[in-house]
């Protein structure tokens, strides 16, 4: 079989994502090293596994050695404290790049997400041209490692392919994902064609399948060739007959990011009173 990659990096490879793209990408390597926070178990012939924390620059450094492109899928999945953002994300982020950057790797299939521009209206239909309006922490780290590789293209010759990736799960929880879903499947088809395109240079491209209801527009992205199969037609009247209508006014309906925009400061505790404290209770 001819591969179109020696060695080929996945981050967070042990996650929800990860282990669809570990089955989905092995056609494209000789080799797929794998990483993640814990040991990786059934290893198959082609692959290798690193266990690796990404905050530490200098075992992202040996990671990153003699592989072709990177697939960066690992860090902290959803809103959670700002250590473990800024750790897992933002400093993961930047020792990835940098690790590109010494080991001589050129393209980074990056996982974004619809975080970094969540507060864009779902009526705006925007393009990857609108600004960013992240909706939580998590989204400000997106957009740090969006800028980041950025700069990494302009001055260093690293192409990147940021993925704004919406909703990608095996099951509905709200009826926003009737839009917002990207199969398994077609996750997979999004990041082969992000590594296989002839030229990617720093380009964004949303990363929904193929549904009714499309709220933003991959004009701009072309060149990647990625062509989603998928739909979430076939689920639609069961998901709505399961699951009740949400206000059309209400904030998670209204901007893209859905119910991250509902979300306060992860920092934010709500101490219990002590045990035997008086409760004050004051009127409205």
């Amino acid at each position: 079989m001819s591969h179109q990659f020696d060695t080929l990096l996945i981050t967070g490879a042990a996650g929800r994502l990860g282990s669809q793209l570990r089955r989905g990408l092995a056609p494209l390597a000789r080799r797929l090293r794998l990483s993640d926070r814990t040991d990786i178990a059934d290893l198959r012939a082609n692959e290798e596994a690193v266990v690796c924390d990404l905050a530490d620059a200098e075992a992202v450094r040996r990671m990153t050695q003699g592989v072709d492109a990177i697939v960066h899928f690992g860090g902290a999945a959803l809103e959670t404290d700002w250590e473990t953002i800024l750790s897992a994300n933002i400093r993961g982020g930047y020792n990835i790049y940098e690790g590109a950057r010494q080991n001589g790797v050129k393209r980074v299939v990056y996982a974004s997400s619809v975080h970094a521009i969540g507060y864009h209206g779902v009526e705006a239909h925007i393009d990857a041209s609108a600004s960013h309006r992240p909706d939580s922490l998590y989204g400000v780290s997106k957009c740090f490692v969006e800028d980041l590789s950025r700069l990494y293209w302009d001055k260093f010759g690293i192409e990147t392919a940021c993925c704004r990736i919406f909703s990608s799960f095996d099951q509905y929880s709200d009826r926003r994902m009737l839009w917002s879903m990207l199969t398994f499947d077609d996750c997979v088809r999004l990041v082969e064609a992000c590594l296989t395109a002839p030229r990617v240079a720093h380009s964004i491209i949303f990363g929904t399948s193929r549904n009714r209801h499309q709220m933003v527009d991959n004009c701009l992205a072309g060149h990647i060739g990625f062509q989603p199969q998928d739909s979430t037609e076939a689920d639609r009247a069961a998901v709505e007959a399961r699951l009740p209508a949400a206000d059309p006014d209400a904030p998670a309906v209204r901007y893209l990011g859905g119910w991250f925009v509902n979300l306060g400061h992860p920092d934010d505790r709500v101490e219990p009173p002590a045990t035997g404290a008086a409760t004050v209770r004051r009127s409205a």
